[in-house]
């Protein structure tokens, strides 16, 4: 069988790992120690876990972050999500085929007491908000208590192999993002005071003021905080196309686990939804894993994430179409084709511009909301509660470090710690580090082409300065009173020393060096590169792309070095005429082939799109109720079921509060729904202290 780990990555390590053996089916399969089920199974080639009870429709992947079922699967006669367990040696795993059937209890489990501790303060999430927020009250000597349900602290961060944008001083700008975690949670255990519960989920905070946890995946526990802190990100949204649940049809969020976490390929070739940094980012991250990306579509006129992401994409050879959109995914039992068509200024669908192309994979990367559901229940239940990073407003990671910086010293202030007020410099950087890509210009090419120029490719306006703290002698100037404004070289071409640090460091690949030094006709151009798939070796023949992603010529590579600051980029040196040297900014690193459509595209059926993933309920059956005159989304879920599944209405709530818009009925007619009490689904045996957590009782 085909292995589909990741054995080679320009970014990442990749770790030995004991090799253990589990059952699939009765096939003996190999799954390394520490892998989750969902993991393991996709490393042997295996995409469909199951099929549903309703319509036996395959099931797969989908989050990868426990807020679904769409990947459970019966172990030893039990159904879990594969997302969340590891494997064990010797496990028998079986796929969900309709309802689980629970094996017989012989005997009464013994069961305890469910504990209760109170601490000062409780923060949900350690993400990088929360991470801030702990270490900001750690300095203080607070007692604090971190939650978080994965094996290690750093939310997405931990996912993300890029530099980060921002500011240098304040949030570690330049830094890539799973080393900004590593260096978060090192020095927040430095502080004994603050206690970390890894793999323990926040499953409600109640009227008495008590948050009930499952710590460790099997102790329930209820923590009665004198203030609670959510900082537990945000959710990816879901839209609605025929195919939408086939299996390899992932949220941006799951496939990068699958890639940057698990480290196993979920695809060979991928097509992207949406052009926001999640989209254009998970892309780039693909291309790093030796995944082919064959494009990408935004509904919108232009890609709402920073230019430099879409234009690295660009440059490395991936189309990206703007008012287009995702039709179908096309397929019987999984993912093999998708097909888009160009949109109006309604984003409606133009008839006769259908295209479809082969790929076994479809990112849906269309935005996110706000988990906010338990800073929302604390404010209701008149609990004192903050809330920091993408639970409050979704933005980057950087403006959640300085969010949770802030959350902190203003939950030290409601303690009746003396700590003075929050700095306003630390509001304003906040608002910076938030805010949208700004104006956007020309690419700005010297006037005298001799000696040794930086060309800055970063053209827009957005929160990012790492290049002018790069550059040795201060060439590369960004306004420190607002860091949004662009770089400009302030240097002639006799001032460079060619360190080529700007060049390796810039979170956006986008500057280059054009050396006139040694041939005025022939200058040399350093450029960074990423990739070790076909690694580039001198005297290769590599296509160069202008910013646009436009390809200027084929050239001869001089060298491929890395330099001390280069943190694992590599720096490409090519040689082109002078015309045309200014003008590169990449090296495309998939051929073209790859993005071509077939030659047909493959039609689809209108209102045969699934809403509701875990009942199966489809958009038409929506619509036709709410022509009825149905206004309440109660009756919605008493006739179809829809909110009704195990992730708790929290993928379909936003898709039929659409469709009661695209049907003319303004959100204030619309009767919300009751609200789940619990954020998963959970034993019942564990809230009644079967195999409870016996210390925590005797204290």
């Amino acid at each position: 069988m085909t292995d589909y780990r990741i054995k080679k990555h320009p970014i990442l390590p990749i770790p030995e790992q004991a090799e253990i053996h589990f059952f699939w089916k009765g096939q003996l399969l190999s799954a390394q120690k520490g892998e989750t089920v969902s993991a393991a199974l996709f490393a042997n080639g295996i995409r469909v876990f199951g099929h549903h009870h309703k319509d036996q429709s395959p099931q797969g992947i989908f989050c990868a972050n426990g807020q679904c079922s769409q990947c459970m699967v019966m172990v030893d006669g039990i159904p879990i999500k594969a997302c969340m367990e590891e494997v064990t040696a010797g496990i028998i795993v079986e796929p969900l085929d309709g309802f689980p059937i629970l094996p017989k209890i012989e005997d009464i489990p013994g069961m305890n007491k469910i504990p209760e501790i109170t601490t000062p303060v409780l923060i949900i999430g350690g993400g990088p908000a929360g991470l801030s927020a702990a270490l900001e009250l750690g300095k203080l000597g607070v007692e604090v208590i971190l939650l978080d349900d994965k094996h290690r602290l750093g939310g997405k961060l931990v996912l993300q192999t890029h530099r980060f944008f921002g500011s240098t001083k304040a949030v570690f700008a330049g830094t890539r993002g799973i080393d900004i975690a590593t260096k978060l949670e090192d020095e927040l255990r430095e502080f004994s005071c603050v206690d970390i519960w890894l793999n323990s989920t926040a499953l409600a905070v109640f009227s008495d003021k008590k948050v009930g946890v499952l710590k460790n995946g099997d102790t329930y526990i209820l923590i009665k905080p004198e203030i609670l802190l959510v900082s537990s990100g945000a959710r990816e949204k879901f839209i609605t196309f025929n195919g939408n649940t086939l299996p390899g049809v992932y949220g941006a969020g799951a496939f990068q686990t699958l890639v940057n976490r698990d480290l196993v390929r979920p695809a060979e070739k991928l097509f992207i939804i949406g052009g926001g940094n999640v989209g254009l980012i998970t892309g780039y991250h693909a291309l790093q894993a030796g995944i082919g990306v064959v494009g990408l579509v935004e509904a919108l006129p232009e890609c709402g994430g920073y230019k430099v992401h879409k234009d690295k994409l660009m440059r490395l050879g991936v189309p990206i179409m703007t008012s287009h959109t995702i039709l179908s995914a096309n397929g019987k039992d999984k993912v093999e084709s998708v097909t888009i068509a160009q949109v109006n200024d309604k984003f409606q669908p133009i008839s006769g511009t259908e295209k479809s192309f082969e790929c076994d994979s479809i990112l849906v990367a269309v935005g996110l909301d706000p988990v906010n559901e338990f800073y929302k229940k604390g404010v209701e239940y008149g609990m004192k509660t903050f809330v920091a990073g993408d639970a409050e407003e979704i933005a980057e990671a950087s403006a959640a470090i300085i969010a949770g910086k802030i959350r902190g010293l203003e939950i030290a202030q409601g303690l009746g710690l003396d700590v003075g007020s929050v700095p306003e410099s630390l509001y304003r950087t906040s608002e910076i580090l938030k805010s949208k890509p700004g104006a956007n210009r020309k690419v700005e090419y010297p006037e005298i082409e001799e000696g040794v120029f930086p060309i800055i490719h970063c053209t827009q306006e957005i929160p990012c300065d790492p290049c002018s703290a790069l550059c040795p002698h201060g060439l590369i100037f960004i306004d420190p009173k607002d860091i949004r404004s662009t770089p400009m070289f302030l240097g002639d071409g006799f001032c460079c020393e060619v360190c080529e640090q700007c060049v390796a460091g810039c979170p956006g690949l986008a500057i280059t060096l054009v050396d006139y030094r040694s041939n005025l006709d022939m200058p040399i151009i350093s450029v960074p590169y990423e990739f070790n798939r076909d690694p580039i070796q001198e005297k290769d023949i590599v296509t160069a792309m202008d910013t646009e992603g436009k390809p200027v010529g084929e050239f001869e590579v001089l060298s491929v070095h890395t330099i001390p600051t280069s943190d694992r980029t590599l720096v490409v040196h090519l040689q082109a005429p002078r015309e045309i040297a200014s003008r590169i900014a990449g090296i495309r690193m998939q051929e073209s082939q790859i993005t071509h459509p077939i030659d047909h595209y493959i039609q689809h059926l209108d209102d045969d799109m699934i809403v509701c993933r875990c009942e199966r309920v489809k958009a038409g059956e929506i619509r036709s109720l709410i022509r009825q005159g149905i206004r309440d989304f109660n009756e919605i879920k008493t006739v179809t079921r829809a909110g009704m599944g195990s992730c708790g209405a929290k993928t379909c709530t936003s898709i039929i509060k659409r469709i009661f818009r695209e049907e003319g009925i303004p959100d204030e007619e619309v009767t919300d729904q009751t609200k789940r009490p619990l954020f998963m689904e959970v034993s019942l045996g564990i809230f009644a202290g079967v195999n409870g957590d016996e210390d925590l009782i005797e204290d």
